[in-house]
């Protein structure tokens, strides 16, 4: 009965820090998200960024996409990132409030118990302070059973090094690619929760959040 958008952005607006939205998609998807956000009364301004792509095969990929909405936005200040195929109970004001103690960049994860589930995500090691040392995109053998969200608060100088990710000839495609990459040239805080949460990349996660919330 409600678009996962529209449970991600009401969860936004609830962080006065937050000064504005941004909607990152591409040229198949613009109408869609363009009708939305002239259908809804937003409490914060919101800004759709329009990768000049339309199929699968040609998109920019996850790194990518953020590279190109850097160089369509003036960001002057720390970047929250949510990717919107996510559902998810915790409170992102605490999530907020982590970052803001550590002042550096933080990702939220979940604890997976089912052994063959956390191999279809991002995977995180944390040492004793919660600073993440290993980052495994989709292991075959997990060391950890935590899980990546695609729930990130980058700090400004954090998010600014995916132009020397990219420049570097690094995969535009996955952000565990990046995160990988970036734990090895600053601290990345891990954030743990123990809500609900689906990652709706496959069916059986699909049906499962259909179950809670119908």
């Amino acid at each position: 009965g409600k678009e996962m958008i529209t449970r991600i952005i009401e969860k936004i607006e609830k962080i006065e820090e937050i000064e504005e939205i941004a909607i990152s998609t591409n040229e198949k998807f613009e109408g869609k998200f363009k009708k939305y956000v002239k259908s809804r009364k937003a409490k914060k301004p919101i800004k759709i960024v329009v990768e000049p792509t339309s199929n699968e095969g040609k998109k920019l990929g996850s790194i990518g996409g953020l590279n190109f909405l850097m160089d369509h936005l003036k960001i002057d200040d720390d970047v929250f990132i949510i990717g919107g195929d996510n559902i998810f109970e915790f409170d992102l004001r605490n999530f907020f409030d982590y970052h803001i103690d550590q002042n550096a960049s933080v990702i939220a994860l979940k604890k997976i118990k089912d052994k063959e589930l956390i191999k279809t995500f991002g995977v995180c090691a944390l040492d004793k302070n919660k600073v993440m040392v290993e980052f495994y995109e989709k292991p075959e053998k997990p060391k950890s059973d935590l899980a990546s969200t695609a729930c990130y608060i980058f700090t400004y100088n954090d998010f600014m090094l995916i132009k020397r990710y990219i420049d570097e000839g690094n995969s535009p495609d996955a952000m565990g690619s990046f995160i990988s990459w970036l734990i090895k040239k600053a601290d990345v805080y891990g954030y743990v929760f123990e809500e609900d949460w689906y990652d709706i990349g496959s069916f059986e996660q699909l049906d499962e959040a259909r179950k809670k919330y119908s």
